[in-house]
């Protein structure tokens, strides 16, 4: 196949950050995406509809002229957030989701939910008005190992939270293991899971051998070889459960590149590039629009794009920056370590 037209794609999963970074980055994601889940995790974070009001402002003055682009806004969920407060968002049509963050899981994640039985009032309420709730699934106790902090996660929170409150939409975002895929496709109802570009793609080998590679390194990291399959069979198989939540999170080089690197990697301005070459691989490429451009349209319950976007195969490898100049500083793109031969046109 030389050329494959699906709907416009989503991302399911965006950092934009905010300042000049934001300009900096807008343009890569609203170029080939008509909408995007924003993550809500700046400094200071967006806990009240009114930040998130001011924070959609922010970018959509930051659009390139003539791209279409909406942002879907979240609200950052803490101990003390305001039900009245989330439930008036909802009903604005301005919050999408809320998102989970256990406290110290990643970046920015210090304000977030340290007692889950603190954030009960919020949940409860979000399951009965029908908003879903986005979850970072990782425990942060210093005694589970960083790469089973997934599967504990599933295990001691999001069960039980799952049956406590059943009609809660629950989405597990950045799923990184075959415990997590398992999870989720053994479930019934209200649960489905975004996966990213670069776990398709790279496993903690990447981070690891022949010396630290901070540009490989993210939150949830990248597990072992057995988890990056289970993840690939998932984003290829055409179930709707499973859609694209790119989690391309920007940090200046210096901030990468130090004796405590943030995690985060960008991979905004080459993931449809990176995908179609992973669902060529799979002989999956009648299941791409499914899972780029329909299935998380589905479960928020927002109509697919009308308008398409076209992808060329092309005999000489597509060529990316291998870093972009923002007014906050130098970001390096995502290298997935092998030709892309596929371009969006």
């Amino acid at each position: 196949m030389q050329s494959i037209t699906i709907r416009r794609p989503d991302d399911w999963h965006l950092h934009l950050r905010d300042g000049e970074m934001l300009k900096g980055v807008i343009g890569d994601t609203s170029r080939h995406f008509a909408r995007a889940i924003i993550m809500p995790n700046l400094v200071p974070p967006v806990v009240t509809t009114a930040d998130a009001a001011a924070y959609r402002e922010r970018i959509m003055a930051a659009v390139p002229a003539g791209d279409r682009f909406q942002p879907l806004m979240t609200l950052y969920l803490t101990e003390h957030t305001n039900p009245d407060d989330v439930e008036a968002g909802k009903a604005s049509g301005l919050i999408t989701a809320v998102k989970l963050y256990p406290a110290g899981a990643t970046t920015n994640s210090h304000g977030g939910v340290r007692d889950i039985e603190k954030a009960m009032p919020v949940l409860e309420r979000m399951a009965r008005i029908g908003l879903p709730l986005c979850v970072h699934g990782e425990v942060t106790t210093p005694e589970v190992d960083i790469f089973d902090r997934e599967a504990v996660f599933i295990d001691t929170v999001l069960e039980p939270l799952r049956k406590r409150l059943p009609e809660l939409k629950v989405t597990m975002e950045h799923v990184t293991t075959k415990d997590g895929i398992d999870y989720i496709s053994s479930s019934k109802a209200n649960l489905a899971g975004s996966i990213t570009t670069h776990h398709l793609i790279i496993n903690r080998n990447a981070i690891l051998v022949g010396g630290i590679k901070p540009h490989y390194y993210c939150l949830p990291v990248a597990k072992r070889e057995h988890h990056r399959l289970a993840l690939r069979a998932a984003a290829t198989s055409g179930d709707a459960r499973f859609f694209l939540g790119t989690d391309s999170a920007p940090h200046v080089d210096p901030l990468k590149e130090c004796a405590c690197g943030c995690a985060g990697i960008y991979t905004s301005i080459n993931t449809m590039s990176c995908l179609v070459h992973v669902f060529e691989e799979e002989n999956a490429l009648d299941r791409l629009e499914a899972f780029a451009s329909l299935s998380g349209p589905a479960w928020y319950g927002l109509p697919a794009n009308e308008d398409t976007i076209r992808l060329v195969r092309r005999e000489t490898p597509v060529t990316y920056p291998a870093k972009i100049e923002t007014g906050a500083g130098p970001v390096t793109v995502f290298d997935p370590m092998f030709p892309l031969h596929w371009d969006v046109v």
